[in-house]
Formats: C-alpha cells, sequence, structure tokens
C-alpha cells in the first residue's frame, strides 16, 4: 500500500508530467487558456492514461514479452492509444457534444501526446504491476490536470493584466509556465519514508 501511495505522490507533485518533465507540453499551452476547457482536457487525458496504462500493461505482459518483441513496444503502444483517443473522442462527440467542439483539434493530438506514451514506457521501465501502472497513470492524469487548471487560472487572470506590449500573447505565457514549473522543482527533496 505505501508504495502505490508513494507512486501516486511521486507522479502528481515530484515527477509531474508536464511542470517537471516537460511532456504533454502542448494541450498545456494550447488548451490552457479557459478553464472550462481545460477541465475538459485534464479528463479526457486522465481518462486515456488510466485506460491506457492498463491495456498496454496487458499488451505488453501477454503479447510482447511471452514472444520477445519487445522492441514493439512503442509502435504496440502507439496503436493501443491511438485506439483508445478515438473511442474517447468518439464518446465526446456522442454525449458531451460542446465539450468536444471546444477541445477541437486537441482531443486528436492526445494520441501524439507524450505523456500517454510516455507513461506507458515509464511502467514498463519500472516493471510496475498491473495495479502499480494503473495507479501511475491514474496519478500523471491527476498531475496533468492540477498543471492544467493552474496555468489555465494564471492565463485567465494575464488577461486581464497590465503587461507590456512586448511580453503579450506567447511570450508572458512561457514565462508564466517555467515559474509554475520552478514551483514544482521543490517537490523533488520530498522523501516519503
Amino acid at each position: 500500500m505505501k508504495e502505490l501511495f508513494v507512486i501516486l505522490i511521486g507522479a502528481i507533485f515530484v515527477e509531474n508530467f508536464v511542470l517537471s518533465k516537460f511532456l504533454g507540453i502542448c494541450p498545456f499551452l494550447g488548451v490552457s487558456q479557459k478553464t472550462s476547457t481545460a477541465l475538459g482536457m485534464s479528463g479526457a487525458v486522465t481518462f486515456v492514461l488510466v485506460i491506457s496504462q492498463a491495456v498496454t500493461w496487458l499488451v505488453n505482459k501477454f503479447l510482447l514479452e511471452p514472444k520477445e518483441l519487445e522492441y514493439l513496444q512503442t509502435i504496440a503502444f502507439i496503436l493501443t492509444i491511438a485506439a483508445l483517443v478515438q473511442f474517447v473522442e468518439t464518446v465526446l462527440k456522442k454525449l458531451i457534444p460542446s465539450l468536444y467542439k471546444a477541445l477541437g483539434v486537441y482531443l486528436p493530438l492526445i494520441t501524439t501526446n507524450c505523456a500517454v506514451l510516455g507513461s506507458a514506457l515509464i511502467f514498463v521501465e519500472r516493471d510496475y504491476s498491473f495495479l502499480e501502472a494503473v495507479v501511475f497513470g491514474f496519478a500523471a492524469g491527476i498531475g496533468f490536470t492540477l498543471a492544467l487548471l493552474l496555468f489555465s487560472g494564471i492565463r485567465e487572470r494575464l488577461e486581464t493584466a497590465d503587461i507590456p506590449e512586448a511580453f503579450k500573447g506567447m511570450p508572458i505565457t512561457l514565462i508564466s509556465a517555467s515559474l509554475v514549473s520552478i514551483t514544482f522543482v521543490g517537490f523533488a527533496g520530498l522523501i516519503i519514508s
């Protein structure tokens, strides 16, 4: 149980995919202008992370490893993730069309979101059990959500702030992202014993 707690806290704060590992930057910068859109994207990414961790763990453990095809992990994981994202896209289109339209091009980009693929490759490298892999995927999704919501709140405030002309738009966005990222570096010294 302690190991699961360490994985959970570690993936959310210490190894936050967006703010510490710099994975998933495209949706982080693209969808974080409004909190509602950021929350929708975070939910979709978290769902895909959890499901993809479970499915890719099974594919790796019962298909790739027994046949000594580990060299195909990246390709197999990308295909699995692409299928899951297509499923999420179809569900959102049918059930929540407003969120589907708001996410626009960023929803299919979950397929190529390096955070999703990175999490699958990390659990293989760390030799996580099925439960550990799923918890890691969930925690990575919560960390992604935390980063997006923090940053969307900051960007909403920046809309009304008095910013010098040279810093408006992407420059202030990148400066703000770097400052938020620096705050998460402090969690690297966190030791859970």
